[in-house]
């Protein structure tokens, strides 16, 4: 927030203050200033700012002196308030792209001060507490904001339908790293080094870092073909949306703005859109939902026809909503370091609501009945052949609300970085509109899971896979009888 509109922000919420501490109306306040009452309630909002002479016959009405009224100095009751403004935390969501204005957040905030305030104090101690950085902020604007559009966004879909066109690439899978490559140079300038990553061992689990300087893309010689695609296809992205504010790396270690995140989720939107034509990929979908039993084969040849690893296919899965009306539909990324057989969802998208399959910040030990973990779990193992992605199906019932999803997932080596091993699972809700779509869904084959979202929380007794014992349930459960004993005594 500029320190201009910080200020007006403030002043007007002293005006405001101390008018309804003397039980003002704006009206009466504008017969003991000569202001108009259109213009205090500009003032009051945060909207304007009062030249020095109206500025002195406020203070003066108010019994205030200017010096004062005009300060960044607020009174207790505003004092959090204060805070916020002035910890920069609003600076930190992207309030724009939601079509909030400060002011309005403010103003909320204002109307309410003692009780909101408390709310907000507390919002600030958590941050600090738990060392929220930025990114934490940006990353979660940035699913809110795709799940606002269903992850699907017409404006970059017509931009590379447009581009594919002009180009001639070709719509039914396959377009080739050479041919990207190709048309970073010509169309762009760009000069690419595979290897360019090589000399500098910090930088070995990093994908690609761009000099912009330069026009030079450093790849890491660890992708494979498919990876270098996608990263090519990406600085595609950032050339035809015009992507100025961009991430010079692939990781994103350190956010400076927003700005940045959306335009790096843009661009890589782009590069799947560029990579599985949505035309093409809609009816290979109608196809695989009409079989009238699971083969995992159909889901190994797509993936070997649009030439795409696991994520990006499973993003391209973004057409459900729009061509299929499957509105209910999750998205998770498991990462698992084998060394310590950890496991952790480091991206995740939920579509239409809050699934029950999420991550968790609490530390505890994800489901091992969870597809994905299976999936890796085999991957990891020494009998697992990785020469190619391993596949499966599962029909996953919730323990706690006896909501059930299919779900597809896709279990791989994870490169460049060895011994983190990545699996993807799309979960779509088995609801009456899915059994229409899927014909499949029932296959008895597809075996039919009871779960849950933690080991912590679960009550499955007699689990043969359980990574830790019940503990939060067991809290639950114990603070529970120590309510039904107070109220039995009370009663």
């Amino acid at each position: 927030m500029a320190k201009a509109q910080q200020q007006r922000i403030i002043f007007g919420l002293k005006v405001r203050q101390f008018r309804q501490e003397r039980g003002w109306n704006f009206d009466e306040l504008g017969k003991r200033t000569g202001i108009s009452p259109s213009y205090l309630n500009e003032i009051e909002k945060g909207k304007k700012y009062p030249q020095e002479e109206n500025l002195n016959r406020l203070a003066e009405a108010l019994g205030l002196s200017p010096e004062f009224l005009a300060s960044p100095e607020l009174t207790k009751q505003y004092a959090p308030l204060g805070n916020l403004l002035q910890s920069n935390f609003l600076n930190e969501l992207p309030l724009d792209l939601f079509g909030i204005e400060a002011q309005q957040v403010v103003e909320i905030i204002a109307r309410a001060p003692d009780r909101v305030n408390a709310f907000i104090s507390a919002l600030l101690e958590i941050a600090r507490n738990y060392a929220l950085l930025n990114e934490n902020f940006y990353f979660a604007a940035l699913r809110a904001y795709q799940e606002l559009h269903m992850n699907y966004f017409d404006d970059i879909e017509q931009a590379a339908e447009a581009f594919v066109h002009k180009h001639g690439l070709p719509e039914n899978g396959g377009v080739s790293e050479q041919t990207l490559a190709g048309l970073l140079a010509s169309e762009f300038r760009y000069k690419i080094s595979e290897n360019g990553l090589d000399a500098y061992p910090d930088l070995q689990s990093v994908r690609s870092v761009y000099n912009p300087k330069k026009r030079l893309l450093l790849l890491n010689s660890r992708l494979n073909e498919r990876q270098r695609a996608f990263q090519l296809a990406k600085e595609l992205g950032f050339n035809v949306l015009n992507l100025k504010q961009r991430p010079l790396a692939s990781t994103l270690s350190r956010v400076r703005a927003f700005e940045e995140v959306l335009n790096n989720y843009r661009a890589a939107y782009f590069a799947v859109a560029l990579l599985v034509n949505r035309h093409e990929f809609v009816h290979d979908l109608r196809r695989f939902f009409e079989q009238p039993a699971w083969d995992e084969n159909t889901l190994q040849g797509l993936l070997a026809k649009y030439q795409v690893s696991p994520e990006v296919l499973f993003q391209r899965f973004n057409v459900l909503s729009r061509d299929f009306d499957l509105q209910k539909v999750f998205f998770l990324r498991f990462i698992h370091d084998v060394e310590r057989d950890r496991f952790e969802i480091d991206k995740e998208l939920h579509l239409n609501r809050r699934h029950q399959p999420h991550a968790s910040g609490l530390d505890e030990h994800y489901c091992r009945r969870w597809l994905s973990i299976e999936l890796l779990r085999d991957l990891g193992s020494s009998a697992a052949d990785n020469s190619r992605p391993l596949i499966g199906v599962q029909r996953a019932l919730f323990a706690d609300t006896n909501e059930e999803y299919l779900c597809l997932g896709v279990a791989k080596p994870g490169y460049p970085t060895v011994g983190r091993n990545v699996g993807v699972t799309l979960g779509i809700l088995l609801d009456e509109r899915a059994r229409a779509v899927i014909r499949f869904w029932d296959d008895p084959t597809i075996p039919k899971i009871v779960v849950n979202v933690t080991c912590e929380r679960c009550g499955i007794a007699d689990c043969a896979v359980r990574a830790a014992p019940p503990l939060a349930l067991q809290k639950r459960e114990a603070r529970k009888r120590m309510e039904e004993t107070i109220k039995k005594l009370t009663g």
